[in-house]
């Protein structure tokens, strides 16, 4: 989307859902490395790994609302509210587990994005890593579901199902 004679194009108005599942597998292995290098007893040195990894859940619903019709401009106007996500997502078909649909409110609601990203004083309560991770999971694990059960107009046998194009699991 333009906006003005010399604006330049928003990034990721013309990503198509694949584009955008894969931006999200690629946040995942990140965060995977990331958690390895969290101390216990030291909240800040989780905030890169909780960065990442609420990237990935944003990018993995994102990329399921674009495939059930959602506009990059809509998404973009949630801002960063996996709450608000989750529950579009949930309207179009998506299934998550109630804890799992609870975390991601809960994460909206602390605002733990922000927390993650200026936070440095880490005086505001996070979600453990673990519960996190376990969230990522479902919700990756989920939207790859999700999105090979959608027709995009292609005949089944010449579509490669987005759960195919996952790299293996992140080791912990």
């Amino acid at each position: 989307m333009l906006e003005g004679p010399a604006a330049k194009p928003v990034p990721g108005d013309s990503a198509t859902p694949l584009q955008v599942f894969r931006l999200a597998e690629a946040y995942r292995f990140a965060a995977a490395l990331l958690q390895s290098q969290g101390r216990a007893g030291d909240p800040v040195s989780y905030a890169p790994y909780r960065m990442a990894a609420i990237q990935a859940i944003e990018l993995y619903l994102n990329a399921l609302l674009l495939r059930q019709g959602r506009t990059a401009p809509e998404i973009r106007g949630l801002q960063h509210n996996l709450d608000a996500r989750a529950r579009l997502a949930l309207a179009g078909g998506l299934v998550l587990r109630a804890n799992t649909a609870k975390h991601l409110a809960d994460m909206a609601g602390s605002r733990e994005f922000l927390v993650a990203r200026y936070g440095a004083e880490m005086t505001v309560p996070v979600s453990n890593p673990t519960r996190v991770s376990a969230t990522l999971a479902e919700v990756a694990r989920k939207v790859a579901e999700k999105l090979d059960e959608i027709k995009d107009g292609a005949p089944t046998g010449n579509r490669t199902p987005v759960s195919a194009l996952r790299g293996p699991r992140p080791n912990r």
